[in-house]
Order: C-alpha cells, then sequence, then structure tokens
C-alpha cells in the first residue's frame, strides 16, 4: 500500500516537468524571433551603425515563478491624461484596469492602460500597457522602468510574464 502513492504522483511529477520545459521553449522561441527582427534591416529598429555591432538582446533568465496569473479588475469612469516619458512626448492614455496578483506571497496591484492612438488602429485596438518598476531598474535594466505589453483579456484574469 505504501508504495501505491508514490506510483500515483509519477504522472503528476512529469506532467510538471513538461509544462516547464514547455514554458522555457516557449520563451526561448520567442526570444529568438526578437532577436531575428532585430537583426533584419529591414525590419529592425537598430541604426546600421548599431546593427553592424548587433549580437542578440540581453535577457535575464526565464524563471516560471515570475509568470503570474492576476485578477484583472476593469477601471470605471477612467479619465484621459498625459503620461509622462523620458522625452518631451506625452503621449495619451487612460487606465484600463488593474491586476491583482501575489508574488512571493504579498499582494500587488500594477496599473494597466490603453493609448488613445494606439486604440484607433486595428492591429493595436486590443493592446494594453502595463509600466513597472522593480528592484533591477538602472541596475540590469533601464532606469526609466520597464513595461509589457498585454492582450484585453477576455476574463477577469490574466496571464502576466514578468
Amino acid at each position: 500500500m505504501k508504495f501505491i502513492l508514490p506510483l500515483l504522483l509519477c504522472p503528476f511529477l512529469f506532467y510538471a516537468q513538461d509544462t516547464a520545459r514547455t514554458y522555457l521553449e516557449e520563451i526561448g522561441e520567442y526570444r529568438n524571433h526578437l532577436n531575428q527582427e532585430f537583426a533584419n534591416p529591414e525590419e529592425s529598429p537598430l541604426t546600421k551603425e548599431d546593427l553592424a555591432t548587433f549580437e542578440g538582446l540581453d535577457f535575464y533568465p526565464a524563471d516560471p515563478q515570475y509568470r503570474v496569473t492576476a485578477r484583472f479588475e476593469r477601471s470605471q469612469d477612467a479619465q484621459p491624461f498625459e503620461m509622462k516619458t523620458t522625452t518631451s512626448r506625452k503621449p495619451v492614455y487612460e487606465e484600463f484596469g488593474k491586476a491583482h496578483f501575489e508574488l512571493d506571497g504579498k499582494p500587488y496591484v500594477l496599473h494597466i492602460y490603453q493609448s488613445h492612438r494606439l486604440r484607433t488602429l486595428e492591429e493595436f485596438k486590443n493592446h494594453l500597457f502595463l509600466p513597472f518598476t522593480d528592484l533591477t531598474n538602472g541596475n540590469g535594466s533601464y532606469g526609466g522602468g520597464r513595461f509589457i505589453d498585454l492582450e484585453i483579456p477576455e476574463g477577469d484574469t490574466m496571464v502576466i510574464d514578468f
């Protein structure tokens, strides 16, 4: 009888390993795609000078711990505002909602925005913008902050992969 429980748990352990491996493979494929876009002179946002020395983007190691399922709360009666940037540009955004989640046992709430300009374009009508700061800002990543591009969720949850 004491051998039955470990045997019953084996499929779950293999499933967990497959899920983590699939997640890491998916991240690897996405990163390879980004590097190909940046290396392609027809698609790259890089200057000719930067493109000549481009060897690939720097990424933090993928960590499934920082992929969270957040409860999404849609904002009501949000007002448009000019978002500060690190340049003189002031794009108009509106708070679209909030993401509520826990990470390392601590609760977090992050504000999610929608660009007034982008939502008028068919290709970006469901695009959301999640700016945030963390301990890497200015120490391994851009000092002005980081961001994640998201899509409008169909329900009341969304996956955020930091």
